[in-house]
């Protein structure tokens, strides 16, 4: 029996490894670059041109020369690699790979919060819809939301969707006045203050890293607080060996292939976003050979309506 299950296994391994050689060998014959981002698994991390944040891979994607472009991630980031680079044929790896965060407020919901708090600039997280975009003034990430808010000409802001990373941009500016919208991430908001004291307790001698979409109970425990590239840099480049994670625990993964003489331990068993992990190799396999993934179709109107607040992003933040 013991055998049989090393033997099985070896068979798996073989199989994924050939898998992997397949892909390399069709994205190269088909002209198509892989984007994966780092919340995917390591297997198709390993097969991508480019592994990252969301923005990130869509400023990678204008630029590489590849026709063709598979996002390994969820449905906005593919809408923002259109959005960026029209001309290239965009694929999501899984078409049922959605975001709750960028899919719960609408255009018609911004437009009249606009219309009740009239001198207010609307600054949307790029965790948002292509069409959500068109009615927005100026986007961020998260590692470049405050310094793009202290930026701005105005001082009033209503920051959307994620109340969390809002709630922490608003601390590190407070001569503005932040208009908060209740959302954000269900999957880092999962996360409570029991949870990193327990996690605290397990692992003394670790150093807490944590995404902002976190509550704010949780993200004022952290020695470092960033996103998801800067908490990998942080922990790469630290003197410190242990690390409680507090994103995605793909991160954790990750992690632990890059730096293997340090110790990288999961906030919580829960923090896992279903909609990233639903992306297989086999995904990426059928989008690159033409038999699976969905083409991202976007009108030209709508695309330039919606970039408008990426430029104004570049503008103010580089």
């Amino acid at each position: 029996m013991n055998t049989d299950c090393r033997t099985c296994g070896l068979t798996e391994l073989k199989m994924l490894k050939d898998l992997q050689q397949e892909i390399l060998r069709l994205k190269k014959e088909r002209d198509v670059c892989i984007l994966a981002h780092s919340y995917m698994s390591e297997d198709i991390c390993e097969v991508a041109d480019f592994t990252g944040d969301s923005y990130a891979l869509s400023v990678k994607a204008k630029t590489a020369p590849q026709s063709t472009v598979v996002m390994c991630g969820v449905r906005f980031m593919a809408e923002t690699v259109k959005m960026l680079s029209p001309q290239k044929k965009v694929i999501l790896a899984n078409p049922d790979a959605g975001c709750p965060m960028a899919e719960q407020m609408d255009k018609e919901l911004i437009l009249q919060l606009k219309e009740s708090l009239p001198g207010y600039t609307v600054v949307a997280y790029v965790n948002t819809t292509a069409e959500l975009k068109t009615a927005c003034d100026v986007c961020v990430t998260s590692s470049s939301a405050v310094k793009i808010c202290k930026a701005l000409p105005t001082d009033k802001i209503i920051f959307i969707p994620d109340i969390n990373l809002g709630t922490y941009v608003k601390k590190q500016i407070p001569e503005k006045d932040f208009q908060l919208v209740s959302g954000g991430c269900p999957t880092h908001a999962r996360m409570t203050k029991e949870d990193v004291l327990k996690a605290k307790a397990a692992h003394p001698n670790a150093l807490f890293l944590v995404h902002p979409e976190c509550r704010p109970q949780v993200t004022e425990l952290a020695d470092y607080v960033g996103s998801t590239t800067g908490i990998m840099d942080f922990a790469e480049k630290s003197d410190a060996k242990e690390f409680i994670i507090g994103t995605e625990n793909a991160i954790v993964e990750h992690l632990q292939y890059r730096c293997p003489g340090k110790k990288f331990y999961p906030l919580s068993k829960d923090l896992v976003c279903h909609n990233m992990k639903i992306t297989t190799l086999m995904d990426v396999y059928n989008a690159v050979s033409g038999e699976g993934g969905e083409e991202m179709v976007m009108d030209e109107k709508t695309r330039l309506a919606a970039v408008k607040c990426i430029e104004k992003m570049i503008e103010y933040g580089g």
